[in-house]
């Protein structure tokens, strides 16, 4: 089996810096598990340390059955694709792809297979006699990718594969990703900032802040159900909106109360606002913003309105044949399925909602 489990993994580096703050995950074999997270908060660094290119200050990490803390890179039996490619660039596509086996002494015969295999499934066999130099971002990303497949290795390893190209690759090479890792079967763990990224790749997705684990579990369910307002507005595009309130003083709002005084947050996605009219009492949340900017990306908009007099922003997503201009004000409501609570000083979901 070549399951992945992290428990309490830690990482202090001198002066007591905690870039990781026990981290449990556990990746059955096969899933695909992305870790995602804003800039700084540990995800590439807990990468490093499965890879064996950071040490570990404490907890255990296992691969399969064997734990791995103290194995070097070489024995960890992992393949890991970089950011940057790390080609060479006197070698040719071929050369690139079976140097790693050659080191390991592997029959000739046995590299031909192995490369012209890799070969076929990343649809690199009329490329395998250039040079990294002639190749485009997307095409050297699937030689890296090649040169891992070669090895047969028990777990990927992927570094922010994607940030170097323009859009319109991404979303080609993230297909081509998910493609290969659900044909090939090898349990991956990936790394990216980029939360629309981490939700179309991921089997268990881990979103990470400040070194901890924040939530991990399936896309959707963290989606649907996040458990702390930071999650909120990592997952989904637009964030979520968050509204801080106070108990007992929740105007538009006819359901939920709390205790008088008490700070919460309420949340609500932009697709789940609609457009309404004046004294419509159907939905238990209604709100009147004065649209101030409005952005149409094709099937759909986007409007942008502040709440009251405090001008807390709200983002509304509407059908793309909208006419609603900035300096309009219109009225919103939302079912009550589709609210969250936060408890306004620990972030935290309030339990039962």
């Amino acid at each position: 089996m070549n399951n992945v489990h992290l428990r309490h993994v830690g990482k202090v580096y001198a002066g007591n810096v905690e870039a990781v703050r026990d981290v449990s995950i556990e990746i059955d074999d096969g899933q695909f598990c992305v870790l995602v997270g804003p800039s700084g908060c540990g995800k590439s660094t807990l990468l490093r340390m499965v890879a064996g290119l950071e040490t570990i200050t404490s907890g255990e990490i296992a691969i399969g059955d064997t734990v791995v803390n103290d194995k070097d890179p070489s024995e960890r039996d992992i393949a890991m694709v970089f950011q940057n490619y790390a080609l060479y660039p006197h070698m040719s596509v071929y050369d690139n792809m079976a140097y790693g086996l050659r080191n390991r002494g592997t029959p000739k015969a046995e590299i031909e297979t192995r490369v012209q295999e890799a070969a076929r499934i990343l649809e690199l066999g009329a490329l395998l006699e250039r040079k990294p130099k002639a190749l485009s971002g997307g095409q050297r990303q699937r030689v890296a990718m090649g040169r891992a497949i070669v090895r047969k290795p028990r777990v990927f390893l992927f570094d922010e594969p994607l940030s170097n190209l323009d859009a319109k690759l991404r979303i080609q090479m993230r297909v081509e990703i998910k493609k290969l890792q659900r044909s090939l079967g090898i349990t991956s763990i990936y790394v990216t900032h980029d939360q629309l990224e981490a939700m179309t790749l991921a089997d268990v997705l881990v979103v990470m802040n400040k070194g901890r684990v924040e939530q991990s579990g399936s896309p959707m369910s963290l989606y649907e159900r996040p458990k702390t307002t930071f999650v909120a507005s990592f997952i989904g595009a637009p964030p979520m909106n968050l509204l801080p309130l106070t108990g007992g003083d929740m105007p538009g709002l006819s359901l939920f109360s709390r205790p008088q005084g008490e700070k919460i947050v309420l949340g609500v996605r932009p697709e789940h606002l609609e457009l309404s009219s004046p004294g419509n009492e159907g939905h238990p949340l209604a709100l009147d913003l004065l649209v101030t900017a409005t952005e149409a990306v094709g099937a759909e908009s986007y409007l942008y309105g502040a709440l009251g007099g405090a001008g807390q922003e709200v983002i509304v997503r509407v059908n793309g044949s909208s006419t609603v201009a900035a300096g309009e004000t219109v009225r919103v409501t939302a079912s009550a399925r589709h609210l969250h609570f936060f408890d306004g000083a620990s972030g935290q979901r309030i339990d039962g909602e």
